[in-house]
């Protein structure tokens, strides 16, 4: 497996376990059983948990394209410095992303966001270039 792929392999384990902090928010606030169904009137998660729970969706919805790009790289077969180290910062970003937004400090989850941008446009050039 190339660097790429194992890189990619590490952000699908982050964004799967992203969702287990506001789960167990949810299930604190809402008790079990509402947790696993559709109360009428849920109470609302602490801060903290609707924020983990968007930095979540962002993680994922970023996903879509990071993997695309990792995926046709690897398609094409092109491996350098410069992918792995675009790959290997993505991975930190979004680690970085996901507690930042979770805590709340907004210069510093635009900055992280903005990193895992710059690092899958690299890809996309290293693909276009």
């Amino acid at each position: 497996m190339t660097p790429e792929l194992t890189k990619l392999t590490w952000v699908l384990v982050l964004h799967m376990l992203c969702w287990i902090p506001y789960m167990l928010n949810h299930t604190m606030v809402q008790g079990l059983v509402n947790a696993v169904g559709y109360p009428d009137n849920p109470k609302p998660l602490a801060a903290w948990a609707e924020r983990a729970k968007r930095a979540h969706y962002n993680g994922v919805e970023n996903l879509v394209i990071f993997a695309t790009i990792v995926l046709i790289l690897h398609a094409v077969g092109i491996s350098n410095e410069t992918t792995v180290l675009a790959c290997t910062v993505y991975f930190w970003a979004r680690v970085a992303h996901y507690i930042v937004f979770t805590a709340g400090i907004p210069w510093l989850r635009t900055l992280s966001y903005f990193v895992g941008w710059l690092c899958t446009g690299a890809l996309i050039l290293q693909v276009l270039g």
